[in-house]
């Protein structure tokens, strides 16, 4: 089965050994994207069958993505590569509409694997991440590990965690600094948390960015 492909991650290095990897394959890569943002943009546009996301991505990560495009163009699916087998990341992802959850340590291997069964609208986890969809026990009984914030509280995280201004997240997300102010105070009481630094570590812990953190404007 040969499939119509949309690549977006933000590494061209990387976009380019999958493009490889899924031409020789047969498949047709339609369209790169080296973040979120653009990835969406060319998703409406282009309508591939399969979007192959990077979890942590500039302006809209993967996780967000996956939820857009379930919404906004529903007959696109996607499948996440990522370096987290945690359980949490393959819930949350599931949860987000994504139809694929691939390692990146297994990508060569799996990504192949994974392109027809999601095709055919089922669902392709990498060997050995079953387990991770077991019941957590802690996060049944007191929600633990369930996440506080609505989806636009989890945009406007992930922009003040790559170091973007109120006024460039009221710019990007169509919103008055005003209300950018707003959401960052209320991400803040609601993760009880007092500084970027400290909503940085929690973005990185939820896979909305790579570890080195974004690019702070000046």
């Amino acid at each position: 089965m040969n499939c119509r492909i949309l690549l977006a991650d933000d590494h061209q290095i990387v976009r380019q050994g999958l493009r490889s990897l899924l031409e020789k394959a047969g498949h047709s890569v339609v369209a790169e994207a080296s973040d979120g943002r653009e990835a969406l943009g060319l998703a409406r546009a282009l309508r591939p069958q399969i979007a192959v996301l990077d979890l942590s991505m500039p302006l809209i990560n993967g996780l967000e993505l996956s939820l857009e495009l379930r919404e906004q163009c529903a007959s696109v699916r996607s499948i996440l590569l990522t370096m987290h087998a945690d359980r949490r990341y393959v819930t949350h992802a599931l949860r987000a509409g994504a139809r694929g959850y691939v390692l990146k340590t297994q990508a060569a291997e799996d990504l192949l694997g994974a392109i027809p069964v999601v095709c055919r609208g089922q669902v392709y986890l990498s060997p050995g991440l079953a387990g991770a969809l077991a019941p957590d026990p802690v996060d049944e009984r007191s929600g633990a590990h369930s996440d506080p914030l609505s989806p636009r509280e989890r945009q406007v995280l992930q922009l003040v965690s790559e170091g973007r201004t109120s006024k460039h997240i009221a710019r990007q997300l169509n919103i008055s600094p005003k209300t950018a102010e707003s959401h960052r105070y209320n991400i803040m009481r609601k993760l009880g948390l007092h500084d970027v630094a400290s909503l940085v570590r929690y973005a990185i812990g939820r896979g909305m960015l790579h570890a080195q953190g974004g690019h702070p404007e000046a």
